[in-house]
């Protein structure tokens, strides 16, 4: 369907800002730092930025090692953030993910190739129908360890492509947390025109590159 209809007009039809506006529900630093910074139970966190985050949220909760994804706004200036200043693209945050994972199963390095593997790591501004600073790739770093890993793949990826990568390298700061109405989206709303023509493709799309890291029910 992507083919066969101008972009501008999938931009309008399918984006995810559309949908969530039409949405009812929306009414209601050291190198000698672990690569993965546990938490108390063992799981550590990690924070990825690369367009709509109901795509982005679908395609690491079907990987083998991660707990739980959550939804929410990275990487800018602005306090407490709502879905509708995000999108004014003036808060300076992307719809980023917060990944919750067992770093005993996955590692942070494997959590950076997913994060590859799962957009067109050469759109700057947005991937597929999203457009705007909001919709940026960011890879957020907690530690150097993590940073090295991150720009070290990014080289990797450009030497490979003979392209320039479009993501961003930040040091992470703060994570906002998004509206409820915005966890779990891909799942609990599977006949949305967006989860149908965008992120069930991307997510597929994933699948096929790298079938080994999902999980059973996937």
């Amino acid at each position: 369907m992507k083919k066969l209809i101008p972009v501008l007009f999938l931009s309008l039809l399918f984006s995810c800002n559309n949908q969530a506006q039409t949405n009812p529900k929306q009414n209601a630093i050291k190198t000698a730092t672990p690569v993965s910074a546990a938490l108390d139970n063992g799981q550590a966190k990690a924070y990825f930025a690369s367009g709509c985050f109901w795509c982005v949220e679908a395609v690491y909760e079907s990987v083998k090692g991660v707990e739980e994804v959550i939804n929410g706004y990275s990487g800018g200036h602005t306090k407490k953030p709502t879905y509708e200043q995000s999108n004014t693209g003036r808060t300076g945050h992307a719809e980023a993910v917060e990944v919750i994972y067992n770093p005993e199963v996955i590692s942070f390095e494997t959590l950076v190739d997913v994060y590859f593997a799962s957009q067109n790591p050469t759109q700057a501004n947005g991937q597929g129908p999203d457009r705007g600073s909001q919709y940026r790739s960011i890879i957020f770093y907690q530690n150097d360890a993590q940073k090295l890993i991150i720009e070290t793949k990014k080289k990797a990826l450009a030497k490979q492509l003979n392209a320039t990568i479009a993501a961003e390298v930040y040091p992470f700061l703060k994570f906002w947390k998004a509206e409820d109405y915005h966890q779990n989206y891909e799942r609990l709303h599977p006949e949305n025109p967006y989860i149908q023509n965008v992120s069930i493709p991307r997510l597929n799309k994933f699948k096929t590159k790298m079938p080994e890291l999902l999980k059973s029910n996937h």
